[in-house]
């Protein structure tokens, strides 16, 4: 006779307010829950499709007092289709070698790393990460994850994604690359490979955090073409939305 582990229960705790990086003047709020034990994959899937995102070992969600502007944001990978830009930047990163690595620090990744977070977020709390911070984003989890280097031809790293494996998706965790080469929009290509990725694994997503219609920061997500949003428990073509998001992401 076989037995199955018994579920231990879940709880949810809610984080103390704090300044919100992209609505300026107000606080946000979360709610978290640890991911651990040998359901922690199968509560990582259901909780990914109702708009949690994982950081470590820990899921999180906003939940801030009068403010619903964060909106979990997908691609439907098996639909996607890109636009004239991003044809273009398929073809200007048509040299790179991607691989999917394990979940496992390197000193390489790190000064990448290092590199990104002073040229863009010189001000944010990772700017000030210690390699062994850097290890615990990797490596402190219990769900399948990959590090998605990408490498010039002559084996240059310039490029990470640290990405999750869904029962329908790909999610793309944090991104990292070398800020020095901005024509070859390194980000957008990261996101383009993954929806072509999650077709060859025969899944359905790509999961790109939060989207924040008012935000500089979140305006790239709404490009990418078709895409849902989370809103009032139910997934829902952004287009449907926020037309102006639609009209950007149509394709040319």
């Amino acid at each position: 006779m076989s037995f199955k582990p018994a579920r231990r229960p879940q709880f949810f705790y809610t984080t103390t307010p704090l300044p919100c990086p992209y609505v300026p003047g107000r606080t946000e709020r979360k709610v978290v829950t640890e991911l651990s034990g040998v359901h922690a994959e199968t509560l990582h899937d259901r909780l990914s499709r109702g708009g949690f995102r994982r950081s470590h070992n820990i899921a999180y969600a906003p939940v801030c007092p009068g403010c619903n502007a964060c909106l979990p944001i997908r691609i439907r990978a098996r639909e996607f289709k890109p636009d004239r830009t991003q044809r273009r930047i398929e073809r200007r990163n048509a040299d790179l070698l991607a691989r999917e690595m394990p979940p496992r620090a390197t000193a390489e990744q790190y000064a990448l790393f290092q590199a990104y977070q002073r040229a863009r977020h010189g001000e944010g709390d990772m700017s000030t990460m210690s390699f062994y911070d850097y290890r615990a984003m990797v490596e402190d989890t219990p769900i399948e994850t990959s590090l998605v280097e990408f490498r010039l031809p002559g084996g240059r790293l310039i490029g990470a994604c640290l990405t999750d494996r869904l029962n329908d998706g790909l999610s793309a965790v944090y991104s990292f690359f070398e800020p020095e080469l901005n024509p070859r929009s390194l980000g957008s290509y990261a996101i383009i490979w993954l929806a072509r990725r999650a077709v060859e694994l025969g899944l359905d997503h790509v999961y790109l955090g939060y989207w924040v219609e008012d935000s500089r920061k979140m305006s790239y997500k709404a490009h990418f073409h078709p895409s849902e949003v989370l809103r009032g428990g139910q997934w829902r073509p952004l287009a449907e939305l926020a037309p102006r998001a639609g009209a950007l992401a149509t394709p040319a």
